[in-house]
């Protein structure tokens, strides 16, 4: 594995880590797509891509220590929605979008593979692969336990999965009325009457109704920014955020803040903020690479690596 900093040649890219959303919160995934690279600034796809793995993390340990690192189907578009952990850590949830195309070994394709990894096995295991919909995504965890969705970035839909245990079972899929909508993270609300899907496509938020394992669009298509794609609700269940990430032309992005409450729900607030998304992923991979050899990261040290991000000079170490 190489370890650098955005910009500097070729690295592999990872998901960032995803965090229980439980009470203990003692346990981080990280999905780590091995079939994507960074060369010169461009996406490409190696000459002999390694297996895409997600690694499970214990926070608990002083430090942190790897439990596990499972082969599953895993990529770098949706980072880090595309790891779901049950809150009572029995299990986890992980989308694979996309995958090398069997045609064209340089190119990729969109993948729907759903992966079900038992966090309780000792040591933790895939337990089921499913099939979610072309460019699985998003995909998000009722707090009951009982209701899984996955937003599809290529065709448009989202799939619903219910769940009894850690076992899954496809219950259909919700039409967002365009395969180009781009549907990139789909949020349950507390309550689990509700979910929002952003839209990265046409730059709309689809408003979903549940109840059970019955879910509907409601037709409510909230207008936010250009291009939303990360979306959270606040755990009270009455604010969501989201970030809409703009076109990537070196612009300011926005974040805009939905009143979940208001009779229909919609953005009452967008503010403006620095486009630094290119030096937040370098800041965070350095960041892996040094957990995962087992160094302690002083404040000052991290402090010049972004110092020197902010002012264009290159970073890079690697382990051999």
């Amino acid at each position: 594995m190489r370890c650098g900093m955005a910009g500097l040649g070729a690295f592999s890219l990872a998901t960032l880590i995803s965090l229980s959303s439980g009470a203990s919160g003692q346990l981080a995934l990280s999905a780590n797509d091995g079939k994507a690279v960074l060369i010169d600034g461009v996406n490409s796809v190696p000459a002999n891509p390694t297996p895409d793995t997600v690694t499970i993390i214990d926070l608990s340990a002083a430090p942190p220590k790897v439990l596990a690192e499972l082969q599953a189907p895993a990529s770098v578009v949706g980072p880090p929605l595309s790891v779901a952990v049950a809150r009572d850590e029995s299990f986890a949830l992980v989308t694979g979008a996309s995958k090398v195309d069997p045609s064209d070994p340089k190119k990729t394709v969109p993948d729907d593979k759903l992966t079900v990894i038992d966090l309780k096995a000792s040591p933790p295991k895939v337990s089921a692969q499913l099939q979610a919909g072309k460019g699985a995504a998003g995909v998000s965890i009722n707090r009951a336990g009982t209701l899984a969705l996955v937003a599809n970035r290529s065709e448009g839909t989202v799939s619903v999965f219910s769940i009894a245990g850690n076992s899954l079972t496809p219950v259909g899929k919700i039409n967002l009325g365009d395969a180009k909508s781009g549907p990139s993270h789909v949020a349950i609300t507390p309550d689990g009457k509700t979910a929002l899907v952003t839209r990265d496509g046409d730059n709309k938020i689809s408003v979903l109704s549940i109840d059970g394992t019955k879910v509907e669009d409601t037709k409510r298509e909230i207008s936010a920014g250009i291009h939303p794609y990360g979306l959270g609700i606040h755990p009270n269940g009455k604010v969501a955020v989201v970030a809409n990430i703009g076109v990537g032309s070196g612009d300011a992005d926005t974040v805009s803040l939905i009143d979940i409450e208001a009779k229909p729900a919609r953005v009452v607030q967008t503010v403006t903020v620095r486009s630094n998304a290119g030096r937040d992923r370098a800041v965070s991979r350095w960041r892996l690479c040094r957990f995962e050899r087992g160094e302690r990261i002083q404040q000052a040290e991290e402090q010049s690596v972004l110092q020197r991000l902010r002012f264009g000079q290159s970073t890079q170490r690697q382990r051999q």
